[in-house]
């Protein structure tokens, strides 16, 4: 299992970005969207506490019902099977209550590679560490195998990049989730052709809850969760006249944690599409998008949302 030897652009200031990364120079040439997913069923589903020390978005004091969770989940993964897209879900377990979140820990990238996480808390760390999908990935599908978990970094995977596949660059905001170093190892094992690294306010804890690239098309956005407000008008001014620019309320509601299944299909959570502004969602159908909602209320008291809830395989 080596490390690949790609060595990314890596900008860290919106006038580097807006500089070096352009639409022309990084166009759409590589596939968007996923061939296939893999989740994590909600068996044993709970509330971590771990977790819950620098994630806002749980509801601590609330109860959760392990089955309205897993008929939850069932339903988005047949949702998801209904677009084309075959649909890997691996048993969850009491002992990780935020393994439904996959896509934190475990990650695909064109190439055939399969990226494991360091996750930050040890409850999310034991994820990293299940045999069943570490040989899925390198044994059944034949991904070579890019092992962080062990690395001196933090690096929670595609919660904290947000990565535009098509023109195969990222965007990183540092956070209690992932580092400096993280965001670094991060780019070079995605193999990713450039990265945007920036600051989220302190108070935010996964760039994916405040931004999405869908099928590097179109952008969605909360600006107020950057800590430096020219970074996010900078990336609004790459995706040009197709961005979303997000409220606090949508941004509360996950609206920002929305994914492009196909070049067409764009799942947000039922919470999130019916907190989106109408004139809002006609956009998003204008440029082309089927957008679907799937009810996932039950497992958002954990923090996250659908987009969390779905691991891509490229």
């Amino acid at each position: 299992m080596t490390q690949p030897m790609t060595q990314p652009l890596i900008v860290s200031s919106p006038e580097d970005f807006q500089h070096h990364i352009t639409p022309e120079r990084f166009p759409r040439t590589l596939p968007a969207t996923m061939k296939g997913a893999f989740m994590v069923s909600p068996v044993g589903f709970s509330l971590d506490e771990q977790t819950a020390r620098d994630n806002h978005y749980m509801r601590m004091g609330e109860g959760t019902d392990a089955l309205r969770a897993m008929a939850q989940q069932m339903e988005l993964a047949r949702r998801i099977g209904t677009c084309g897209v075959p649909v890997a879900t691996f048993p969850g377990s009491p002992e990780t209550p935020d393994a439904v979140f996959p896509n934190n820990a475990f990650a695909t990238s064109h190439g055939k590679r399969c990226i494991i996480g360091h996750m930050r808390h040890e409850n999310r760390q034991k994820e990293t560490q299940r045999a069943d999908m570490r040989r899925f990935f390198s044994e059944v599908l034949g991904y070579e195998t890019i092992d962080l978990s062990q690395a001196p970094v933090i690096a929670e995977l595609t919660g904290a990049l947000v990565p535009d596949r098509a023109r195969n660059i990222g965007f990183v905001g540092l956070s209690e989730r992932v580092d400096e170093a993280g965001a670094h190892a991060m780019a070079r094992a995605f193999g990713l052709d450039a990265l945007f690294r920036f600051d989220l306010k302190p108070d935010e804890y996964h760039t994916n809850v405040v931004m999405a690239v869908l099928a590097g098309k179109a952008l969605v956005i909360h600006p107020g969760s950057f800590a430096d407000p020219q970074v996010p008008q900078a990336i609004i001014r790459f995706y040009a006249d197709r961005s979303i620019v997000l409220n606090d309320e949508e941004k509360m509601a996950f609206a920002g944690n929305c994914i492009s299944i196909t070049e067409n299909d764009v799942f947000f959570s039922q919470t999130a599409l019916k907190t989106l502004a109408r004139e809002k969602q006609q956009r998003l159908r204008d440029w082309g998008f089927r957008l679907h909602a799937v009810d996932v209320s039950e497992l958002e008291k954990a923090g996250g949302s659908l987009r969390c809830m779905v691991g891509e395989i490229f």
